[in-house]
């Protein structure tokens, strides 16, 4: 029982750390003192939707102690949610701040890298929610639905990662790397982890 106790802690510390570290130090980032109060808002909306996607695959495989089967799937959800409106808002406020910016990531015509794989990202996201949304009235088989789901996920995390790594921003470069990575790690430790469960 103790060692399942200091599992728990182990494990829940991990993961506070790797989201509350790299949004503690992109809070502190002196480029804030430039940026606009909406750019401000937009990039933390855009950091706390990186943040978020760690604990998705982590509630999917049911690798957070204390949290039982029917909860996981309820707060997956919810997250899932929440990300949409994270990347809403991040969307929203940068064109707010600059609309040419935006419409040129939008079409893939800007010339900065960064801005495609986080628009590949943001697409991928609104078709999993979609998905999500649409699965009992296109009455879509769970093998069929879990397939796209799961490819869906690992383009939203992967595609969010290197956008993020590709920015050379408020988030400081080793936190922000950790959390991506983890993230990453998580995303294909869960996707392996529902294969194997599944027999596959």
């Amino acid at each position: 029982m103790q060692k399942s106790a200091r599992r728990a802690a182990l494990v829940w510390a991990a993961v506070a750390v790797a989201i509350i570290v790299p949004i503690a130090a992109a809070a502190s980032s002196e480029l804030l003192a430039f940026r606009a109060p909406i750019y401000i808002v937009a990039g933390f909306a855009g950091i706390a939707g990186l943040a978020l996607m760690l604990l998705q695959p982590l509630l999917a495989a049911g690798a957070l102690p204390g949290i039982g089967p029917f909860a996981a799937r309820r707060l997956h959800r919810a997250i899932g949610v929440l990300l949409v409106a994270a990347i809403l808002l991040h969307v929203a406020g940068l064109w707010l701040t600059s609309p040419p910016d935006v419409i040129d990531a939008l079409t893939f015509t800007s010339p900065t890298p960064f801005s495609a794989w986080g628009v590949i990202a943001m697409w991928a996201l609104f078709a999993t929610a979609l998905l999500a949304a649409l699965r009992r009235p296109l009455r879509l088989g769970w093998r069929s639905w879990r397939f796209g789901h799961t490819a869906l996920a690992c383009l939203i995390v992967c595609g969010t990662a290197i956008h993020a790594l590709l920015i050379d921003g408020t988030m400081e470069p080793f936190s922000k790397a950790a959390l991506c990575v983890a993230a990453c790690a998580a995303t294909l430790a869960a996707v392996f982890w529902k294969r194997r469960a599944a027999g596959v």
